[in-house]
């Protein structure tokens, strides 16, 4: 038995707590999902009917894996900043459940009938709203913008099933970019509280004295270009106006990123990686207006800088650090996991410039970038699967 005679030692708690299924659930879907992308990449297989098999691969990326790590943080988040009790049991198995049925139905989109499709996947995101709503609406929570973030994302999963249903591959195409911006938005809401804040408490632990600068300007002027640059993706993709909102959000987010101090925590991998994910965010915006102004072959692939940089190796940094905080252990990156770290890192460079540096040509630099991804996730996996199975260290639940 535990300390507080309540679970055994060894039990297996994976419906505790909203972090645990949901943060495994990523970890494994980002090494199946990569490995199934490569495999109907190699054989030429088209997942989707009516659309190219790309498109299966950005939208498993954006609504299952990024979807899968949306959803495990605010389960978890939420509880923190109203002060309810934490999601837990029947209904986080049955919000696990709708995850898994929209996996498996656009798995088996070539033999289902749209609408059975549509049910399978659409229902996922509802359910977390009805979730966590009432916490939210209750407490008068300043997070309620989150519930407007979820609505937007599940508006952009209609719409690529929409599109796929009407062989418009132009339509899910802007609606995979509209959910990829939801993301980066949440990336900048959320990514602007706790990197400096995590920053600065890691700083001030290793006896350094530092001040974090916020600038209120730069702090509204980076999310009102955020927020114009997810609706210029829907409505005016390749204006210039566009390119221009692009160039202002990237700019802004370097010279919010330059306030925290990142030089700083080169010995703490668990908090540079934060301050490497957020990187990518501009470096990605940077690239975006490059391409869409010039059409230059070095920025050609800013999609992957997006998905794979910012969101991709934000959600590896938060899962890793949330998930030894909620289980009671010290905030220390396992050596593997610091491993993995950089061997995403690698990865997202390599399927983004790899094509323009390396002697691999374009299926050499996919697979090389795919399996270096893969191989992150699954050192992640290795170390997390027993934190997030296995109860708490210190015996309080959760």
């Amino acid at each position: 038995m535990s300390r507080h005679g309540s679970q055994p030692a060894r039990a297996f708690v994976p419906f505790a707590y909203g972090f645990r299924p949901f943060f495994l659930l990523a970890g494994v879907y980002a090494v199946a999902s990569l490995a199934a992308w490569l495999w109907l990449y190699r054989s030429g297989g088209t997942p989707l009917p009516g659309l190219p098999p790309q498109y299966w691969h950005g939208h498993e990326i954006i609504f299952g894996f990024i979807g899968a790590a949306i959803a495990g943080f605010l389960l978890t988040a939420v509880p923190s900043w109203t002060g309810d009790r934490g999601f837990a049991g029947a209904p986080l198995i049955l919000l696990v459940a709708l995850w898994l049925a929209g996996r498996v139905v656009f798995a088996l989109s070539q033999q289902l009938p749209i609408v059975l499709l549509a049910a399978g996947e659409l229902a996922f995101v509802p359910g977390l709203m009805l979730a966590i709503a009432p916490s939210l609406l209750r407490a008068g929570n300043r997070n309620w913008p989150m519930l407007l973030l979820l609505a937007a994302f599940w508006t952009a999963d209609l719409f690529f099933i929409v599109g796929m249903a009407s062989n418009d591959p132009v339509m899910s195409r802007t609606a995979m970019l509209a959910g990829l911006d939801v993301v980066l938005i949440l990336i900048t809401i959320v990514g602007g509280r706790i990197v400096p804040a995590f920053t600065g408490n890691a700083l001030r632990a290793a006896g350094m004295a530092v001040t974090l600068r916020s600038r209120p300007a730069v702090e509204r002027l980076v999310m009102l270009s955020m927020l114009a640059l997810a609706v210029c993706d829907v409505f005016a993709p390749d204006h210039p106006l566009t390119i221009a909102v692009i160039a202002c959000a990237a700019v802004l987010h370097v010279w919010r990123l330059a306030g925290w101090h990142g030089w700083q925590t080169a010995k703490q991998p668990i908090v540079w990686v934060l301050h490497l994910a957020y990187l990518w965010l501009p470096l990605g915006l940077a690239l975006k207006a490059a391409w869409l102004a010039g059409g230059f072959g070095w920025a050609a692939h800013w999609l992957h800088a997006l998905g794979g940089g910012a969101a991709g190796i934000m959600i590896m940094a938060v899962m890793t650090r949330a998930a030894l905080g909620h289980t009671g252990r010290p905030l220390r990156a396992h050596t593997s996991i610091a491993i993995a770290y950089a061997l995403l890192a690698l990865s997202i460079l390599t399927r983004v410039f790899g094509s323009q540096v390396l002697p691999l040509g374009y299926a050499g630099v996919v697979l090389a970038a795919g399996l270096l991804w893969i191989a992150a996730f699954t050192a992640y996996l290795a170390v997390y699967t027993p934190i997030l199975m296995r109860p708490r260290v210190d015996g309080k639940p959760g």
